[in-house]
């Protein structure tokens, strides 16, 4: 550990803190209907999406009318990306004559990018036509947009008092897609290409090496696809190698930018909660829970990874572990951006995880499983971390012996099994189907490694698929039949089995009246409730995931710190 490392953390911390607020302020007022700087020229294009959607803009919808116009709307995009996915021979855009994915992997991959994981059982560059990759990308606009829709909703939830209506999801996606998703990508894309990464419709090329010998140059409309893989929290890489390859990540600029864009709409969403609900400080309190989660884990992964690995001492190389890492990024930047993409829902990767030590690997594996609620994906991780504010609360209300209360609304019975139904899912996929995959014969042969580690792969990939995240151990084979399609169950059920718990949630606090804080109302905007907020995480993760980890990582270091290995064959 290093005071360079240390000044790269703190100063990508600092850039995201400071995005919040100006940005927090400009998606408040654009999802509460107040005119924006870019009004006057996006304006008129909303109006015709409206005008050719039939949609009325000032008609608002009830809770459930609201979640079934979105998994409608997912259900058209499924249908249009895997038929893309699998008639990609027979359509335009294809210089390198990519033949049709076959139908599991049609629909793991077409499930991935709708639910916003982008968990990728391909390598893209080897796999996609130009079209199909573009298809990819616009289900990254809207799969980001649905999520920002969906957080808007829950505020409103909390903002709203005896009402019946959460908004109008139609309305919501448009407005997330056309102000805030499509000015940022075209910039983010615009800077992108100034550095280096390609945006071009041409064939492949092929070069002579210095060796004599022939070579494959990949390229690409890279850049569209990578601004919003980043800024949407998607993280599919348009190569196999994502933002490890030098197209898609070229310099430590981008590097920087490609990180601050994963956090800075979740981290906004915190001071538009803040705002609509009449304080800011609510937000900021979100936001400080996130980041002591956050720098804890930065902390424990930046420690494990500096440390190196005891094999290599033994062979008198000291240093930090390399291993599955950029040279030009080194060990700070690849351990920051490992947490920063488990923390929030992307995947991207700029360095193999399944090379990490085994706590260093740990640490973005605790992250998917608490929820990814540290910022979180956009929209899903403020979502995601109120759903624990409610069970803390209600924790809190059992202390002092009355009605939980939060900004406002008070938390009953309905609210509390809700944000139970919504936590518990989560885990059923995580370790139901790692229990399933560990025991058949077809599935274990999958992983590249025995032992521990081999379990650490399995566990990860439907953490990581259930998550809605997509970033892997790599080591394990996924494009399987049954991985191809359990992956898929437990990506759709971690989207969508948790969304719907959190819209009954927003239906039912919106049409409660606002009850006026008193003298036994519990604080929620100091530190004796993030304090609160982080131990219910914490216990809530430790308790369910604890036994699973001890499996994997936990036992993997401790093998390790014996002098013990588990080299293939064993």
């Amino acid at each position: 550990m290093t005071l360079n490392g240390a000044t790269q953390i703190a100063v990508f911390a600092l850039i995201v803190l400071a995005l919040a607020k100006p940005l927090g302020g400009y998606m408040t007022s654009l999802f509460s209907g107040e005119r924006t700087f870019l009004g006057p020229v996006l304006r008129p294009l909303e109006r015709g999406v409206y005008w050719l959607a039939g949609v009325d803009e000032r008609r608002e919808q009830h809770w459930l009318t609201y979640a079934l116009a979105m998994l409608l709307f997912h259900i058209g995009g499924f249908i249009l990306l895997y038929g893309l996915l699998r008639l990609q021979h027979l359509l335009p855009l294809n210089p390198q004559g990519m033949v049709g994915l076959a139908p599991d992997l049609a629909f793991n991959t077409a499930v991935s990018f709708l639910t916003n994981t982008n968990w990728q059982n391909y390598g893209g560059e080897s796999t996609l036509s130009y079209l199909s990759q573009m298809g990819l990308t616009v289900q990254n606009f809207l799969s980001a947009a649905t999520g920002i829709a969906l957080a808007m909703a829950l505020i409103r939830g909390f903002s709203r008092a005896s009402v019946q209506t959460v908004g109008n999801f139609w309305v919501d996606v448009t407005r997330g897609t056309l102000y805030v998703l499509l000015p940022i990508c075209i910039l983010y894309a615009l800077f992108l290409v100034w550095q280096g990464v390609p945006q071009t419709l041409l064939p492949y090329i092929d070069a002579t090496t210095l060796e004599g010998a022939r070579q494959t140059i990949a390229f690409g409309p890279t850049a569209s696809q990578v601004a919003i893989k980043m800024l949407g929290t998607n993280g599919g890489g348009f190569f196999n190698a994502n933002s490890a390859h030098p197209f898609e990540n070229p310099t430590a600029l981008t590097n920087l930018v490609q990180m601050v864009s994963i956090f800075a709409i979740g981290a906004a969403l915190t001071n538009v909660f803040g705002r609509m609900v009449g304080d800011e400080r609510q937000g900021w309190a979100l936001l400080a829970a996130m980041a002591v989660l956050f720098f804890a884990g930065v902390a424990v992964c930046y420690w494990a990874e500096a440390s190196g690995t005891e094999a290599f001492h033994a062979l008198g190389l000291g240093g930090g572990n390399m291993e599955g890492k950029e040279v030009r990024f080194g060990v700070a930047a690849s351990v920051l951006f490992a947490v920063v993409t488990t923390a929030a829902s992307c995947g991207a990767v700029n360095a193999m995880h399944d090379s990490f030590t085994a706590l260093g690997g740990m640490i973005p594996l605790i992250n998917m499983q608490l929820g990814e609620i540290i910022v979180g994906g956009v929209g899903a991780g403020l979502y995601g971390m109120l759903i624990f504010v409610i069970i803390a609360i209600f924790v809190a209300g059992l202390m002092v012996g009355r009605t939980p209360e939060y900004v406002g609304k008070k938390i009953e019975a309905r609210e509390v099994k809700m944000a139970m139904l919504a936590i518990l899912v989560l885990p059923l996929m995580y370790l139901g189907w790692t229990a399933v995959a560990t025991v058949l014969p077809s599935a274990v042969a999958s992983i590249a490694n025995p032992g521990p580690h081999g379990f650490s792969e399995i566990l990860y990939a439907f953490t990581s698929a259930t998550a809605n995240n997509g970033s892997a151990f790599g080591g394990l084979t996924g494009n399987t039949l049954f991985y191809n399609l359990t992956l898929g169950i437990s990506m759709l059920v971690g989207r969508f089995l948790m969304i719907m718990p959190v819209m009954a949630i927003a239906g039912s606090l919106v049409a409660k009246k606002s009850v006026p804080a008193s003298a036994g109302t519990f604080p929620t905007t100091g530190g004796l409730f993030i304090g609160l907020l982080v131990g219910v995480i914490l216990i809530l993760g430790g308790l369910t995931f604890f036994p699973a980890l001890s499996l994997g990582p936990i036992v993997e270091h401790l093998a390790m710190t014996a002098g013990q290995s588990f080299p293939s064959g064993d």
